[in-house]
């Protein structure tokens, strides 16, 4: 719209001024300023009638030419009919101007004024069209945006909500362990457990949540852990101050730590250790690598469902390090 006017008020005098002495019908040196200021103004209202002619016809036709697969032929249309809409305007005025002002001027010059409306009408119709193929792209571009945002939401609620089958899954079988081995303690278990699961059910929703709270999810994560493993297992946290701004998808920590229980063996000689840590860029869980000598029974979808969500939300990929003592996956920092 801003466009459309700017266009109108520069153009449109331009144009009307400029007419008459590309066609050469005014002589000029005949007339007072008064008579000038308003043989100008004469033409700049033929400019006007062009302009607002062709922008309407420009508008009328576009829709109707969509279905034509050549864009070519779609401008072709409304530049011929621009120009045939300019020629009969710019006829009518130069004869008007010839009756009106008594000038005498060859025909040439009504030739060259009609010729000047047509060349500007066309000019017209490529500018709107290079405005409206403008418009639209940026319409398109949000569209696309828009979707895009709308299917990485999609699948990153699909991907979060695998993680209830999958947290139940491994907690159940624990609190099946205990009620079996020790019932006394399946109690407080299980209300740990509520507490846990409360931590996720009003996160899971959110993209991000500080580092800060996971680790206190953890925390208690690794307490209902230690209930079942007695000192079989232990958590170190080596952080700065300089984390304290680090945002991460909720139950990231959660999943490593899992998947480190899930797939190693420990004992209380031989007990397992997982640190998290963090420099510049990522953000360390390492373990000592121990892997279970039978096949682990696990749904599959732990380290997946992290790295997708990543992917999904930063562009970009966890990293895993195996060496044969210890497994560490590096989680990118954000900020």
């Amino acid at each position: 719209m801003i466009k459309d006017l700017l266009l109108k008020a520069i153009f449109i005098p331009v144009l009307g001024i400029s007419l008459p002495i590309i066609a050469g019908i005014v002589s000029y040196e005949r007339h007072s300023s008064v008579q000038m200021i308003l043989i100008a103004a004469f033409f700049i209202v033929t400019s006007f009638l062009i302009w607002m002619g062709c922008t309407w016809i420009h508008r009328k036709l576009r829709p109707l030419y969509r279905p034509i697969s050549n864009p070519f032929s779609k401008i072709l249309t409304v530049c011929v009919v621009s120009a045939l809409y300019a020629a009969c305007t710019g006829s009518l005025s130069v004869i008007t101007w010839q009756k009106i002002a008594n000038e005498s001027f060859p025909e040439a010059g009504m030739y060259r004024f009609v010729a000047a409306c047509i060349a500007a009408a066309i000019l017209f119709t490529l500018l709107y069209e290079i405005l409206f193929l403008s418009k639209e792209r940026e319409l398109d571009t949000k569209i696309v945006d828009q979707l895009d945002k709308e299917r990485s939401q999609a699948e990153l609620q699909a991907l979060t909500n695998e993680m209830d089958p999958h947290f139940l899954f491994n907690s159940l079988n624990a609190l099946n362990h205990l009620i079996v081995n020790e019932p006394s303690l399946a109690y407080a278990f299980n209300n740990k457990l509520a507490q846990v699961y409360k931590y996720f059910l009003i996160n899971r929703n959110k993209e991000l949540i500080p580092l800060h709270d996971e680790l206190e999810f953890i925390e208690s994560y690794v307490y209902l852990l230690r209930i079942r493993h007695d000192d079989k297992l232990h958590l170190h946290t080596v952080l700065t101050s300089q984390t304290q701004k680090v945002m991460i998808p909720p139950c990231s920590l959660q999943i490593l730590v899992e998947n480190a229980i899930k797939h190693n063996e420990f004992t209380e000689e031989n007990p397992l250790h997982i640190k998290v840590s963090a420099n510049e860029n990522f953000l360390y869980v390492s373990n000592n690598f121990k892997p279970k000598p039978y096949v682990v029974n696990s749904t599959g979808i732990g380290l997946k469902n992290l790295n997708s969500r990543y992917r999904i939300l930063f562009q970009k990929d966890i990293r895993i390090e195996r060496t044969r003592e210890n497994f560490t996956v590096k989680l990118p920092l954000i900020t």
